[in-house]
């Protein structure tokens, strides 16, 4: 399928209200508030129940801004990425020669830092792609896997399975022109376009030579004249939705983010924080003095009273003439008020993204648990941890065969085409001494072999290793005994 038409609409019409939630989710994730004003200033600025919302609340002009922004959705989403990432998931393949290939690849692409960054973008913005390409200038010797951001990809689903996708970028450009750069991947191959257009349409086609960013690709064309031959029969992108379904575009593949549905409740947030500064802000100590008390600061420059001044000569004003006295006036502060109200919004905010409000920093005293209390504590994360790493484990095997494939065709790496497993664990750290405990007891039981406790206990370990382990803790406390079928002591 060739790319799309000169003169066509973009974004396209069927991905534009997909685009369009992105658009709110990224101003609440980046914590700009130049972007939440942005997006709320044409936006409906009434909430449902017909109160404003905080930034869609005009500024007056000259006056400095009073709002308070609270970063609860990026939060939302680092802590997404913490419970599915922190730890570095094991990928393993049965072939020795490919699995050393592989872990190169993993540690030399900086891959467990990119799936961290993949996850927290994937929790804010609904889902994610990863894409499989190279360049033999910035890695010579080497495949490249990358991140793509929803919002720059128009995929195409048949029965919820991507057949092709278009990734695209804005470059930049000078005049009123509007440049776009178009990369196709299709199961084999990978077409690239650059067009020259408008804000909301592709505009014409050109030739790769006419822009900087995209005239070294001419290079690397085939004889079609856009496209590159992959030499592999996958599709060089995955797609890996953040969780779903999505509740406002419900039959289609596309996941949900964290914060859909929770745009209220941080608007909430930043109102309630605004107006705790600001009860802070009119609880500053005043002094109300009478006008006498004022000093001239000559013609044209009216009068003031300097508050930092130490030293006074005497006014000739009564002291006890009523009226003419200072007054001090301070405001009390309703810290409880706001803090209870503060720690409800984000408690319901949090358990509305799916995740325990523990996660982000609520109900914690600071003091050690075990892992056993840390899963009970967390259950409501743990689900959603789950639930997400189904969706990760999948994607993350499938891009990196074709990134070994892709490795064999185009720079010679060896190894065999074989689909790696994926294990992204269990995201809870147990507890050496509940650990210690839990295999003393099921011993005294005698319910586990030597053997069972050992994989208990490293769980990392391979066949070879566990088994000299055992062996040696069988010989250290008198245990092993010889095999008589192997002694010739048959009877």
């Amino acid at each position: 399928m060739p790319l799309p038409e000169n003169g066509a609409v973009w974004p396209p019409r069927g991905v534009a209200p997909l685009y369009a939630d992105i658009k709110v989710d990224d101003a609440w994730y980046s914590g700009d508030t130049d972007r939440l004003a942005k997006i709320y200033r044409y936006a409906p600025q009434q909430r449902k129940d017909g109160r404003r919302r905080l930034w869609g609340r005009h500024r007056q002009p000259g006056k400095r801004e009073e709002r308070l922004h609270i970063p609860l959705a990026g939060e939302i989403a680092q802590t997404s990425a913490d419970l599915l990432f922190a730890d570095t998931p094991v990928v393993t393949v049965s072939d020795t020669s490919t699995q050393d290939r592989l872990d190169e690849l993993l540690d030399v692409g900086g891959v467990p830092e990119l799936l961290l960054t993949a996850a927290e973008t994937a929790a804010a913005l609904s889902g994610v792609f990863l894409r499989v390409t190279w360049d033999r200038t910035a890695a010579a010797d080497r495949p490249l896997l990358t991140v793509v951001h929803p919002d720059q990809a128009v995929p195409e689903w048949t029965f919820g399975i991507m057949t092709a996708v278009t990734f695209w970028r804005p470059l930049p450009g000078t005049g009123s022109a509007v440049w776009r750069h178009l990369e196709r991947h299709e199961r084999g191959r990978i077409l690239h376009g650059l067009y020259e257009g408008t804000d909301d349409q592709l505009g014409r086609r050109v030739p790769l030579t006419e822009h900087t960013e995209t005239a070294s690709l001419a290079a690397s064309l085939g004889a079609e004249g856009d496209a590159i031959e992959t030499g592999v029969p996958m599709l060089t992108a995955v797609y890996v939705p953040n969780i779903g379904p999505n509740r406002k575009h419900r039959g289609a593949p596309w996941g949900r983010s964290d914060l859909q549905g929770v745009h209220d409740l941080l608007d909430a947030l930043d109102e309630t924080w605004s107006s705790w500064l600001r009860d802070i802000r009119l609880a500053r100590a005043r002094l109300i003095v009478p006008d006498g008390y004022l000093r001239n600061n000559g013609p044209g420059k009216g009068a003031s009273f300097d508050d930092d001044r130490e030293v006074w000569q005497a006014l000739a004003i009564p002291p006890t003439e009523q009226g003419n006295g200072i007054t001090l006036s301070q405001f009390a502060i309703r810290v409880e008020e706001h803090r209870a109200t503060a720690e409800a919004i984000v408690r319901q905010a949090t358990t509305a993204a799916g995740y325990s409000p523990t996660s982000v920093g609520l109900d914690g005293d600071g003091a050690a648990v075990t892992a056993t209390e840390i899963a009970a504590r967390d259950h409501r994360s743990m689900v959603t941890r789950g639930k997400k790493a189904r969706y990760w484990r999948r994607a993350i095997a499938e891009i990196l065969r074709v990134l070994l494939a892709i490795d064999r065709v185009q720079f010679g790496g060896g190894g065999t085409d074989e689909r790696p497993t994926v294990d992204i664990g269990d995201g809870v750290a147990e507890d050496p001494g509940s650990t210690a405990q839990t295999l003393s007891l099921l011993a005294q039981a005698q319910a586990v072999s030597t053997d069972t406790k050992v994989r208990i206990l490293h769980p990392d370990w391979d066949d070879a290793v566990v088994q000299a382990e055992v062996d040696r803790i069988l010989t250290e406390t008198g245990q092993a005994v010889p095999d008589p079928m192997q002694a010739g002591q048959l009877l």
